[in-house]
C-alpha cells in the first residue's frame, strides 16, 4: 500500500488531489468552501450544546449531528491521505496533525464524556479559509505582510527587549514607592501594574495611591502611547519597501506538500521537487 502511494499522482488520485488540496477550479473552490461552512455549523452546534437549557432539551439531536459532522471529516481526512504521494508525511505535517485533532475529541468522548469540549479544536482548520480567496491582488497583498513581518523581526524583537526594560525598571520603582500596603505586594505583580499601564489596558484592579506614584502613572500612561506606535512604524515601513512579487495559486507539491507557487514555476521553492502542470479551469482550457 505504501509503495503505491509513493508513486507519482495520476489518474482519480489526481483528480482527487487537485480537488483537496488545491482551489483554482471551480471543483476545488467548492470543496473548500462547502468544507468551511461544515466546520462552521459544527462548531456553532458544539457552542450551542453548551448552553445548558438547550443542551439538556435538544441532546439526542446534538449527538446525532455531531456524529454526521465527525463521519465527514473522518472519511475528508481518509481521503487526504488516500490521494497524496506520502500519507504518513501529510499525517504528521502541520494540517495533518490539526486534521486527526478534528477528529480524535469525539471518538475518545465515548470513554471519557469531559473531552468532547475539545470538539471546538477544528476551529483551526479555518486557516484553510486563505486558500479560497483566489484574487490574485489579495494573495500578493498577504504574503507581502508577511515578508514585513519576517524583515522587521530583529527591530521588533529590539523594540520589545526596551519595552521589558522599561517596565521591570518601573514597576521596581513602583514596588519601593507604593509598596504592599497599597496592592503592589511583590516586584512580578507592580510589573504587571506597568505593562497594563503602559499598553493603556489599565483594568485598575492595582492603582497607585501617593501622589509620587500617580505622577509615574501618568508618565507611564504618556509613554504608552508613544510605545504602540513604535511596531506598527517598523512594519509599515518595511511594507513600502516591499517588491512587487508574482501572483501566486493555490498549487502544491505532490513531495512536500508546499502550496503558494507562481503559475509559471516549474520546481517546488521548498523542496525543489518537479511540480506538476499547472491545473486550470476546464471553461478556461476551452475558451483559449
Amino acid at each position: 500500500m505504501s509503495e503505491t502511494l509513493g508513486k507519482p499522482l495520476s489518474g482519480w488520485r489526481l483528480r482527487l488531489y487537485t480537488v483537496i488540496f488545491e482551489a483554482d477550479t471551480r471543483a476545488g473552490r467548492l470543496f473548500d468552501q462547502w468544507l468551511i461552512a461544515v466546520i462552521l455549523l459544527s462548531v456553532a452546534v458544539v457552542v450551542v450544546d453548551s448552553v445548558e437549557g438547550l443542551g439538556n432539551d435538544y441532546n439526542r439531536a446534538f449527538t446525532v449531528m455531531e456524529w454526521i459532522f465527525t463521519t465527514a471529516f473522518t472519511l475528508e481526512y481518509i481521503a487526504r491521505l488516500v490521494c497524496v504521494r506520502h500519507p504518513l508525511r501529510y499525517a504528521l505535517s502541520f494540517y495533518g496533525v490539526i486534521d486527526l485533532l478534528a477528529l480524535l475529541p469525539t471518538y475518545i468522548a465515548l470513554l471519557v464524556p469531559e473531552v468532547h469540549a475539545l470538539i471546538d479544536v477544528r476551529v483551526l482548520r479555518l486557516l484553510r479559509v486563505f486558500r479560497v480567496f483566489k484574487l490574485t491582488a489579495y494573495v500578493t497583498e498577504y504574503q507581502s505582510l508577511g515578508l514585513a513581518l519576517a524583515a522587521s523581526r530583529r527591530k521588533i524583537l529590539v523594540f520589545l527587549s526596551a519595552v521589558l526594560m522599561i517596565v521591570l525598571v518601573m514597576g521596581t520603582v513602583m514596588y519601593v514607592v507604593e509598596g504592599p500596603e497599597n496592592g503592589f505586594t511583590s516586584i512580578p505583580t507592580s510589573v504587571y501594574w506597568a505593562i497594563t499601564t503602559m499598553t493603556t489596558v489599565g483594568f485598575g484592579d492595582i492603582t497607585p495611591k501617593t501622589d509620587l506614584g500617580r505622577v509615574i502613572a501618568s508618565m507611564m500612561m504618556l509613554l504608552g502611547w508613544g510605545t504602540l506606535a513604535v511596531p506598527t512604524g517598523i512594519v509599515t515601513a518595511e511594507l513600502s519597501a516591499a517588491r512587487f512579487y508574482k501572483p501566486t495559486t493555490t498549487r502544491s507539491c505532490h513531495e512536500c506538500l508546499t502550496e503558494g507557487h507562481a503559475i509559471d514555476a516549474g520546481f517546488c521553492m521548498h523542496c525543489g521537487a518537479q511540480l506538476p502542470a499547472y491545473q486550470t479551469e476546464p471553461s478556461t482550457t476551452s475558451e483559449n
